[in-house]
């Protein structure tokens, strides 16, 4: 286990480093996109097996805040790995693999919390699936939100070289309405299992904590702002603000909960 987490670790390092290196205009090798491309899905697959070896052993799921966002890391970047297929998402990369390595070190180093979550309710595993897919969309949407910021501070201070190493202003902002057009039916469907279905999918009703608060707030902000697109044509500097902060009320909600619960309340 150690083995594969160094390997991992290292992988991610030294794909961050090339990365960024090549976003400075630094870096000493060549952009490969063919063997880029390869070299993360091999990670990811090793990434996976991280992940898993604590379920085959223990027949049941930790869901800490490490986990979580080790676990949340991967999706991340498996969703740009297999976009990268259909759309160009360049860019993305240098924010993705090193919150991918910073989530597989945070596992190994958070405390293990003492309540595991059995894997055999599928009610529960879907749940989970369509959440951790939800935040995982939306994350991708807000650092597109941070990548048009760039976009346009390069092209105002002239800087076309940064701009150059980017997908077009309007490529960016289409696919961060697509990502949160996505990431907005799935958290829709989280929420509803989530508090009407919660008897089936957790065993026990779930209480109107700040968790289901802040996240029917991100849903609103979400859908407000997507309803605003649609009949206002809303984009830009709008689109951008309404869309840090729903993710921020959404991460607020559910990384501000497992804080809490796991290193003040001891619970988890």
């Amino acid at each position: 286990m150690l083995i594969l987490v160094i390997l991992l670790v290292s992988g991610y390092l030294g794909l961050s480093w090339h990365f960024i290196g090549h976003w400075r205009g630094v870096s000493l090798w060549p952009r490969q996109p063919g063997r880029e491309h390869f070299l993360l899905g091999a990670l990811l697959v090793v990434h996976a097996l991280v992940l898993m070896l604590p379920v085959l052993r223990f027949g049941a799921l930790s869901m800490g805040l490490g986990t979580a966002l080790s676990l949340l890391g991967w999706i991340m970047l498996l969703i740009f790995w297999t976009g990268s297929y259909f759309a160009r998402m360049e860019g993305l990369q240098v924010f993705l693999v090193p919150l991918a390595a910073i989530g597989v070190l945070m596992a190994e180093v958070l405390p293990i919390p003492h309540t595991l979550y059995q894997i055999n309710n599928p009610a529960f595993l879907l749940h989970l699936m369509v959440s951790l897919l939800a935040y995982s969309l939306f994350a991708i949407g807000a650092l597109l939100a941070v990548l048009m910021l760039l976009q346009e501070r390069a092209l105002h201070d002239r800087r076309f070289a940064l701009a150059r190493r980017m997908p077009p202003l309007l490529v960016l902002e289409n696919l961060m309405f697509q990502t949160l057009g996505t990431g907005f039916i799935l958290l829709t469907c989280s929420l509803i299992s989530g508090v009407f279905f919660a008897e089936e999918v957790f065993g026990r009703a779930v209480p109107l904590n700040h968790k289901v608060v802040f996240g029917i707030l991100s849903w609103l902000v979400f859908g407000g702002l997507l309803l605003g697109r649609k009949l206002h044509g809303w984009r830009g500097r709008i689109a951008i603000r309404w869309t840090l902060a729903g993710f921020a009320l959404l991460l607020f909600g559910y990384i501000g909960s497992k804080v809490v619960l796991q290193f003040f309340l001891h619970k988890l």
